[in-house]
């Protein structure tokens, strides 16, 4: 059987997963800050992310299936469509083309964000901490800036593309919120000593601005990790918000008083008024909206969000946009377990209370006001969709104290140890534990634990069909290492039987079979790092299995000639796996490997080994 082999559509679709889209969604949340103008931003997100999605769907349109199982989604799609067929009824004038863009950039960054996760959830906490380390770089400058030129009166705007300080305080308050949210998850102490003057540097900014709103938006925000993070930091995040809210009340008193009320209740009421007009199904979405409280100029939104639906889509846009965001924080909720949850669901409380008296245009080109609904959103929906296929981590991770550990491990066999202990026991039960050295902070270890990747590629392996050992538990270590507490399969290392066998003839047999399970995993896009015949275990059944699976990673498509290539050079360091597989029955080995992997597979991995294990270029 022919797979899926090394067609230009799955490199593509392979680049712009792995590679393309962690870019855009990077630049897309911190380009703000350095750029000179919102248009450049449009344009690095619509060539990094937009388009690159769209062009992912039409080669792999199957691949996007799971979207449609997700309710977030599926209310999206309902108020997006809502939105396009209230053109009917809008004013007319303007291009049709032009008003069907924002809603499908919306949907493309849903989409996107769906297939970053999917592809490369192992970079998403880093990339985040990279963009939240820009924004923080940068607002450390236009603080210091500000206060070399301050002035009574004067409101921070900022560089880059900020050019008002109402929205700038969003992009401060969104990062802000992140931070707290950092300090509230992070388990290592040199994180939350970063984070703790990340995010005072970030609220100081916001101050700056002038605005109050965003200092509403971060209370709730700081409410809701109190809860959906309950924890002894809860109780400290508590006492810290009544404290810190004293004292902007009776320093900053002046600051929040003197412009009164801004307008809102005016322009509130004026836009009540207007959306009275049509109260079911909104003015259109391309209606345009002027709002003059008395003041001799027109305002183009209601400075809220819930107005903006009402004014443009009417009651029955209002009802699915209600349910994604309801929706959206309840799926937060449910699966907390997962830290990036805690993260996008903390920045999609922001932006509700941020929206309650800012805003109103309901679709639109990334900017500012995208960071209050539609990148928290897009986030949550896509860990959700993952969370549910088990491509994410989903048990809670134990603190385990040294004591407990020991207890635990009482009797146990050292299976394997380096110079600094024990790495692999196996207890009185009969399961097995494995020990991760302490990584440091700043390292993809740190960021992603690898006993969490363990179990994460373990559970993957299985619903792909591949046996894998299953994972009891998650333990975190009072020295900063962690822990995977798992049951073994039944079988012996495929080394060891091919030790115990005498038999040419069935020796044989046992490598064309290992050559076809090898083909399987490159062709279903299983990179292991670690391959090699101690790894493999030939089950009781007959079968093969995988363990030690830290140091494995899925790729979109079936692994590429040059990857499959690393692999057969790992495994050709070993003595006794060369001369089995390479030298005594190569031709046994090619021959399983060509009944599931592509001529060119089988070719290439002649090749190589004619080559003595050196890259080949492939033809």
């Amino acid at each position: 059987m022919q797979l899926r082999g090394f067609s230009t559509s799955n490199r593509i679709f392979d680049f712009i997963s792995l590679w393309i889209l962690p870019v855009g969604y990077f630049l897309l949340l911190c380009a703000l800050f350095f750029l000179p103008g919102r248009s450049l931003h449009h344009k690095l997100f619509y060539g990094l992310f937009s388009i690159p999605t769209l062009i992912a769907i039409c080669l792999r349109p199957r691949d996007f299936k799971e979207l449609l199982q997700e309710p977030l989604i599926i209310a999206l799609l309902l108020f997006v469509t809502w939105a396009l067929l209230s053109l009917c009824w809008g004013p007319g004038g303007e291009p049709i083309g032009g008003m069907f863009k924002p809603p499908l950039h919306t949907l493309l960054l849903f989409a996107g964000c769906y297939l970053l996760v999917r592809y490369r959830s192992d970079i998403l906490q880093p990339l985040l901490f990279a963009a939240a380390l820009v924004a923080l770089i940068a607002t450390t400058g236009f603080l210091l800036q500000f206060a070399r030129t301050y002035e009574p009166g004067m409101r921070l705007i900022g560089g880059g593309a900020f050019d008002n300080p109402l929205l700038s305080s969003h992009l401060f308050g969104f990062f802000c919120a992140y931070w707290l949210s950092v300090s509230m998850t992070c388990k290592r102490r040199q994180l939350l000593w970063l984070s703790l003057p990340a995010m005072a540097i970030m609220f100081t900014a916001v101050i700056g601005t002038g605005s109050r709103t965003p200092l509403v938006a971060l209370t709730a925000a700081a409410l809701w990790l109190s809860f959906i993070c309950w924890n002894r930091r809860s109780l400290l995040l508590l006492g810290t918000l009544a404290a810190s809210g004293a004292a902007v009340i009776s320093v900053f008193s002046q600051m929040i008083i003197e412009r009164g009320d801004s307008y809102r209740f005016e322009i509130w009421l004026l836009a009540l008024n207007k959306i009275s007009d049509h109260p079911w199904i909104g003015h259109g979405y391309n209606a345009n909206l002027a709002i003059d409280p008395g003041v001799g100029y027109n305002f183009q939104e209601p400075h809220s969000f819930v107005l903006g639906v009402l004014y443009y889509v009417g009651l029955l846009g209002l009802l699915p946009w209600l349910f994604f965001i309801a929706w959206g924080l309840l799926s937060s909720w449910r699966q907390r377990v997962q830290p990036l949850l805690i993260i996008a669901s903390t920045w999609l409380v922001f932006g509700i209370g941020a929206g309650l008296t800012e805003g109103g245009g309901i679709l639109s080109r990334p900017k500012e006001h995208w960071f209050l609904l539609w990148i928290p959103l897009a986030l949550i929906a896509a860990l959700s969709i993952n969370q549910r296929a088990r491509r994410l981590l989903d048990r809670p991770v134990e603190k385990r104290s040294t004591s407990d550990m020991q207890q635990l491990s009482r009797n146990a066999q050292v299976i394997e140890e380096d110079g600094l202990g024990p790495k692999v026991l196996r207890l009185e039960d009969g399961s097995f534990l494995k020990l991760f050295r302490r990584r440091r902070w700043y390292t993809s270890g740190s960021f992603n634990p690898y006993s969490e990747r363990f179990a994460v590629n373990s559970e993957q392996l299985r619903m792909a069909g591949i046996p894998t050992p299953r994972t009891i538990g998650l333990y975190r270590l009072d020295d900063g290492s962690s822990a995977v507490h798992y049951a073994p399969l039944p079988g012996h290392t495929l080394r060891q039987v091919l030790q115990g066998i005498t038999a040419p003839a069935v020796r044989q047999a046992l490598v064309e079979r290992f050559g076809k399970f090898m083909a399987q995993l490159h062709e279903q896009g299983v990179y292991f790092r670690s391959l090699h015949l101690g790894n493999v275990l030939v089950l009781e059944d007959g079968e093969f299995g995988l363990i030690d699976l830290a140091d494995l990673r899925i790729y979109p498509s079936p692994l590429s000639l040059s990857l499959r290539q690393r692999n057969l050079r790992h495994m050709q360091r070993y003595t006794e796996d060369k001369r089995w597989l390479f030298e005594d029955h190569f031709d046994a080995l090619l021959q399983g490997y060509s009944v599931t992997a592509s001529r060119a597979a089988v070719d290439n991995l002649h090749r190589q080994v004619q080559q003595g294990g050196r890259p080949v270029r492939a033809h």
